[in-house]
């Protein structure tokens, strides 16, 4: 098909779309329209008239899926920033024009797949890498028993040693680690030079382990690199070769870096929710946390004012910035400082946690609440322990990279899960059995997972800890305006919002 071919059936959608319907179609005399609204945009399929119906719409069903995953915004602008994910992630979908039989998990693996040829060239560099480390580390201590040999000659053996102290030793071995199993260096207890070069000789040339423990006070000496191996691995650096030093690992982790801000002014509303739920029904816990943070880029944009609405729960109590104005807040729903003449402070792009405006909490004792239930019935048959969990969400919300984790006792093969909806992962080391549904919307409120270990107590499989993500809250908090104070037109602003678990558990 051309590229004229092609904007010319684009150009004619919108005048055959339709108001205020939702999952259709539109049919001409050569082709067959497929879209779904998404917001302001619409996603759409043009197929021939012979296509199922049926199937095109279970196509589109699944790119309507991808688009939330790759796009952080279902603007213009958020589509537009990530085109190029959106068509590598279709075209995983879609061959020759026909439908492939995949999963949304599976797209985003294809899509997220490393490049075996770039492990294996990673892994050829390295051990070329290696293999220069190791020729280094034998010139240099060939160089370093010349040297000895050398001084021995010169001193006449053993008798022009005898006097000689551990600070001789230091200067004629250089910085080479050796140690003794006599009683000293130079101490007339008959441990002489020949002896120490030979026992030194038998050791392997090969790469020295990471680490090594001290010898005792007294009995030999501990020293670093020769000169001449730090010049050549400063030479190698100068040549552009990575060189990996023999030390410990940090235990330090590091954080992963958030998404940047391109936008003049962001606001993230953020709840988090802690819910303790008991395995015989009832709840212990349920309280959500939010915050409204404002991030601000350019310094000339800082003079303005915020307008908010929110969901008019009552259960939600709302507490502002100490240098907000509170009484504007409560009569207008605007954010706005306290002095009109002093301007919000600005951050960093990298900086995504910006400037808290507004903080609210709900506590409830009401089940209905929960946006995520879960049931487990182990029980045990035989030699076996057959274990169902079941989910169950509520219509509040579309939940997120869903991730339910099972505790299991220790077993030496993974267990034998005989149904899910979704897919599952036995993590050995930590005897855990993850449970993750990418999303949970209208179409599968429910589903559950039955799985077989051996025989166990019921208490081994709690508690159940759960995890996901939203994009909508409980607060149901939107920004619908940003007020210039010195006039002019509206800064442009992006709004993130986004639901989290910080402790969710079933115990």
């Amino acid at each position: 098909m051309s590229r004229i071919r092609i904007e010319g059936l684009l150009a004619a959608f919108p005048k055959l779309v339709g108001m205020g319907k939702q999952h259709t179609y539109v049919e001409t005399e050569n082709v067959r329209y497929v879209y779904q609204p998404i917001e302001a945009l619409y996603l759409l399929l043009v197929t021939n008239k012979q296509s199922n119906i049926l199937e095109d719409l279970e196509t589109l069903r699944l790119l309507s899926k991808l688009v939330p995953e790759y796009s952080l915004s279902l603007d213009e602008d958020g589509i537009g920033k990530t085109a190029f994910e959106l068509i590598f992630a279709f075209d995983e979908v879609i061959s020759l024009g026909h439908k492939e039989n995949v999963t949304v998990a599976q797209v985003k693996q294809y899509c997220e797949m490393e490049s075996h040829e770039e492990k294996l060239h990673k892994l050829v560099r390295q051990s070329k890498i290696n293999e220069t480390k190791d020729v280094m580390k034998r010139k240099a201590s060939e160089i370093d028993k010349s040297k000895i040999e050398k001084s021995r000659g010169d001193k006449g053996g053993f008798k022009g040693l005898q006097g000689m102290g551990s600070g001789r030793l230091e200067s004629s071995f250089s910085e080479m680690s050796i140690s003794s199993s006599g009683s000293g260096f130079g101490s007339g207890s008959g441990f002489g030079l020949s002896t120490d070069v030979d026992s030194f000789s038998t050791k392997p040339k090969g790469r020295p382990p990471s680490s090594a423990s001290a010898p005792p006070k007294g009995l030999g000496m501990q020293l670093g690199k020769t000169q001449r191996a730090n010049q050549f691995l400063e030479s190698l650096k100068a040549e552009g070769e990575v060189i990996l030093e023999d030390v410990q690992p940090k235990a330090a982790a590091s954080k992963l870096a958030a998404a940047p801000l391109t936008d003049p002014i962001t606001l993230t509303v953020e709840e988090k929710i802690n819910v303790t739920l008991k395995r015989d029904g009832g709840m212990s816990n349920f309280d959500v946390q939010g915050t409204l943070a404002l991030q601000i880029l350019d310094q000339e944009d800082g003079l303005i004012q915020v307008q908010i609405v929110t969901g008019g729960n009552p259960a939600i109590l709302f507490k502002t910035h100490p240098n907000i104005n509170k009484e504007l807040f409560n009569s207008e729903s605007i954010l706005s400082l306290k002095d009109p003449n002093r301007p919000f402070p600005t951050g960093q792009a990298g900086d995504s946690a910006g400037v808290g405006l507004l903080k609210w909490r709900m506590q409830s004792t009401d089940e209905s609440m929960v946006p995520l239930s879960i049931n487990c019935w182990p029980s045990v048959s035989g030699n076996e322990t057959y274990v169902s969990i079941e989910y169950e969400a509520s219509s509040m919300f579309d939940l997120r990279n869903v991730v339910i984790s099972v505790p299991l006792p220790a077993l030496r093969e993974a267990p034998n899960v005989r149904q899910i909806d979704g897919e599952w992962r036995y993590d050995s080391r930590n005897s855990i059995l993850e449970w993750s549904i990418v999303l949970i919307d209208n179409s599968n409120r429910s589903g559950s997972m039955e799985f077989v270990v051996p025989p166990a107590d019921s208490s081994v499989f709690f508690p159940i800890s759960v995890q996901f993500s939203a994009t909508s809250t409980f607060s149901d908090l939107k920004v619908v305006n940003i007020l210039p104070l010195r006039g002019g037109s509206p800064p442009k602003f992006s709004q993130r919002t986004h639901l989290i678990t910080e402790n969710y558990q079933v115990v």
